[in-house]
C-alpha cells in the first residue's frame, strides 16, 4: 500500500512539473495573441521572485538556517548591475579600476559572484550561532547593507539608481518583454536543475542531517560548519542572479530590494509553496504575486487577506501548495 501511494505521489509530481512547465512555456505566445502583454512582465517577475525564494529554500527548507537577512544578496546582485551599466554608460571606470559594462555575460555572473563572496563573508560569521542569534545577526547585516546603500548619494542613496536599458546578450535582444522572459525561465530551470541534483547529492544530504540534527551529523566526523557555510554561499550567488535579473527587468535598483521586508517577502514566498520541496517556492512566488496584483487593485491594505491565507496555509496545509498539489505525506524533494 505504502509502495501505491509513494508511486501516486511520483506520477502526481511529474504530471504537476509537466504541467507548469508547459504553461510556462506557451503563456508569452497565448498572452499576446489575446493582446495582454503585461502577463508577460507579471510572470518574468514571478520567475525572478522564484528563484530568489528556491535559493532560500536551500538553506530554510534543506539547511534548517532561517536568515531574514537573504534580500541583502538579491539586492547586492542588482546594484553590480546597475552600477557597472551606468559607468559602462558613462564610459568611466568603478573606483577608477573596473570599467563598467552591459554586457549579461560579464555582469550577471559578477552579481552572482560578488553575492556569493558577500555570503561567504556574512555566513562565516553567522553561521558560528544558531537559533535567535543566527535570525537576528543575518537580519543585522542585511539592514547594515541596507543603509549603507541607501548613503550612497553617488549611485542615487535611497532615491535608487535608473539603467537606461537592458543587459546586453549576444544574438538576444533583451529589451523585448518575450525574450526576456524566456532567458529568466532558462536561468530558473537550469538552477532549479542544479539543486536538485545538489539536495540528492552527498552534500544535500549532509545538510538535510545537519537540520535534523548538528550535533550528531559532528559525532559521525562531518565538517558541518564548511557544509553549512557552501550551501549559505550558493544560496546568496543565486539571490544575486536573481537581483540582476530584477534590475534588468525593472531598469532600476534601490535600497528597497535588500529592507528586510523584502527578506519576510521571500520567506513567505517559500513557505506558501512548501518548505524543503526546492520546486514548491516558485509556486509561491506565483500565489504572492497574483494576490498582490489582484488583490492591491481592490485595497492599498492588501496583505490583512494575505495574513490569514498564510496562517491557513502553516496550520492547514504544512506541505505547502506544492504538497498540496503532488499529493505527498512531506513536502520533501528526496
Amino acid at each position: 500500500m505504502a509502495d501505491v501511494t509513494r508511486s501516486s505521489a511520483f506520477t502526481r509530481r511529474h504530471a504537476v512539473h509537466l504541467g507548469a512547465l508547459v504553461f510556462l512555456v506557451l503563456m508569452p505566445p497565448v498572452a499576446l495573441v489575446l493582446d495582454e502583454p503585461f502577463y508577460v512582465s507579471l510572470a518574468s517577475r514571478i520567475l525572478i521572485y522564484g528563484l530568489a525564494a528556491a535559493s532560500l529554500d536551500l538553506i530554510l527548507g534543506f539547511g534548517g538556517m532561517v536568515s531574514f537577512g537573504h534580500a541583502a544578496f538579491f539586492g547586492t546582485g542588482g546594484y553590480v548591475v546597475g552600477i557597472l551599466f551606468v559607468h559602462g554608460f558613462e564610459g568611466t571606470a568603478f573606483l577608477g579600476l573596473i570599467p563598467g559594462s552591459d554586457s549579461g555575460l560579464i555582469v550577471w555572473p559578477a552579481a552572482a559572484g560578488v553575492a556569493g563572496l558577500l555570503a561567504l563573508i556574512i555566513g562565516s560569521v553567522s553561521l558560528r550561532t544558531g537559533g535567535v542569534y543566527f535570525i537576528m545577526i543575518t537580519l543585522a547585516f542585511a539592514q547594515m547593507l541596507y543603509f549603507f546603500f541607501v548613503s550612497l548619494e553617488a549611485y542615487g542613496g535611497d532615491d535608487g539608481l535608473s539603467m537606461y536599458g537592458r543587459s546586453q546578450i549576444p544574438w538576444m535582444d533583451l529589451s523585448d518583454d518575450t525574450t526576456f522572459y524566456y532567458v529568466c525561465l532558462a536561468v530558473l530551470l537550469l538552477f532549479l536543475g542544479f539543486g536538485h541534483r545538489a539536495v540528492g547529492s552527498r552534500f544535500g544530504m549532509v545538510i538535510r542531517g545537519v537540520r535534523e540534527n548538528e550535533r550528531r551529523m559532528t559525532a559521525l566526523g562531518f565538517p558541518t560548519y564548511r557544509y553549512k557555510l557552501a550551501c549559505f554561499s550558493i544560496a546568496g550567488a543565486a539571490a544575486g542572479l536573481a537581483g540582476a535579473l530584477i534590475a534588468n527587468q525593472t531598469e532600476f535598483v534601490s535600497p528597497s530590494l535588500m529592507h528586510w521586508t523584502r527578506s519576510g517577502e521571500i520567506m513567505v514566498m517559500v513557505i506558501l509553496g512548501g518548505m524543503g520541496t526546492l520546486f514548491g517556492p516558485v509556486f509561491g512566488a506565483a500565489a504572492f504575486l497574483l494576490l498582490e496584483e489582484v488583490l492591491s487593485a481592490w485595497t492599498e491594505h492588501w496583505m490583512i487577506v494575505l495574513g490569514p491565507v498564510l496562517i491557513f496555509v502553516v496550520l492547514f496545509a504544512r506541505r505547502g501548495i506544492y504538497g498540496w498539489l503532488i499529493g505527498a505525506q512531506d513536502g520533501s524533494e528526496s
